[in-house]
């Protein structure tokens, strides 16, 4: 038995091979508690969906990754995070949750009931049981002054903890091919907003990121040796500056399809394996169309979690739909190895348990837990038995 979100994993994590529950209609806002400020919700809700209840209470969630149409269950589940060096990822905003165990039992666990369980499932990979309400610290609703702008990425990674450090969320994606990277920098205030106007915005996020995007890599698809030329574009996209309210910031609205893997690794290595990336694209002579992404997050204690007990760098690499993602993907991998890398769950990987059990100091007080709530294993699957073991 397996539950399925809004399906945005790149990896089998959500198939069954018997029963498949859907909980895109388990959506509901259970409560808000603007006092002690947290909010319980049903685990089918989409983020969206969270995002503008709690703006118009006047609240908002500490941080967000750059999807918005996935269930809470799943972007904690697969340990989605964000970026920001003085923040977690969203699972650890989680302060309780209920679950239906494999013996049909419903369990309340939090920090103080059923800690083990509640430390373990806030990124469970699914295979704990089946997550009924979530509820998560929220704190008063902010807004974030951003500066989209391309920087050398040589220059990037020369003052990169200056960069991180100096900004509360700083990201910036790598153009192969080209020098550039382009950067992001979100900073958080309460000053009135100044959001793009929806000519600019349109023109900005929808026409150039998605539209006049996708038919350059549908343009690279077909006739690859044109890459690089294509890429020298990316660039010259200019100083973007503004502000809004952060949920409307930290997601961004995604029409291009393609295949993703995301590695963690210390925040410390970032520049030195980004840049063995780098090298490697050079000489193995791919053809990339998609940018390669960093970010940052703040260490945290979940057993699963990418960011276990250590700070994080982020590298996601990308490649359109439909184009041969395995050697590029492979080679990035094996980069990522040197550093003791964390997959992102739901994004594509070539891991197992035994190469895995190692880079996570809290592995097995997991596969304890699991062994606990769930021996007939009623929540594995294929991909499951492959990362955690049978």
């Amino acid at each position: 038995m397996k539950a399925v979100g809004s399906g945005h994993s790149f990896t089998a994590i959500a198939v069954s091979e018997e029963v498949l529950v859907d909980l895109s209609n388990y959506d509901e806002i259970v409560a808000i508690d603007k006092i002690n400020q947290t909010v319980t919700v049903q685990s089918g809700i989409q983020l969206s969906k969270l995002n503008q209840a709690l703006y118009e209470n006047s609240l908002a969630m500490q941080n967000l990754g750059d999807i918005a149409y996935q269930t809470i269950a799943g972007a904690i589940s697969t340990s989605t995070h964000g970026t920001g060096a003085k923040f977690t990822g969203i699972a650890n905003q989680v302060v309780a949750l209920r679950i239906v165990l494999a013996d049909s039992s419903i369990v309340e666990c939090s920090a103080n009931v059923n800690a083990q369980l509640f430390s373990c499932a806030r990124v469970g990979l699914g295979a704990l049981g089946l997550i009924s309400t979530v509820t998560l610290k929220v704190v008063p609703a902010f807004n974030l002054a951003v500066i989209e702008e391309p920087m050398r990425v040589d220059d990037v990674l020369q003052n990169l903890d200056l960069h991180v450090d100096s900004n509360d969320h700083f990201e910036f994606f790598w153009v192969p091919h080209t020098g550039w990277a382009l950067t992001k920098r979100n900073n958080r205030n309460n000053l009135p907003i100044e959001p793009m106007s929806k000519m600019s915005h349109w023109y900005s996020k929808t026409l150039m990121e998605n539209y006049a995007f996708g038919a350059v890599c549908m343009l690279g698809k077909a006739r690859p040796s044109l890459i690089p030329k294509l890429a020298k574009a990316l660039p010259s996209s200019g100083r973007n500056e503004y502000s809004d309210a952060s949920h409307k910031v930290f997601a961004s609205k995604r029409i291009i399809k393609f295949y993703e893997m995301e590695y963690a690794i210390p925040r410390e290595a970032c520049a030195e394996a980004l840049n063995r990336v780098r090298r490697m694209v050079t000489d193995s002579g791919f053809f990339l169309n998609f940018p390669v992404e960093v970010r940052f997050t703040a260490p945290d204690e979940i057993p699963l979690s990418t960011a276990s007990n250590r700070e994080s760098a982020y590298i996601a690499v990308h490649i359109y739909k439909g184009m041969n993602y395995v050697p590029y993907f492979k080679e990035v991998e094996s980069i990522m190895n040197s550093y003791q890398g964390r997959p992102h769950w739901g994004k594509l990987h070539f891991q197992s348990a035994a190469t895995l059990a190692s880079r996570y100091p809290q592995w097995d007080v997991f596969q304890a837990v699991r062994n606990q709530v769930d021996p007939q294993r009623m929540f594995s699957n294929q991909y499951l038995e492959t990362v955690l073991g049978k």
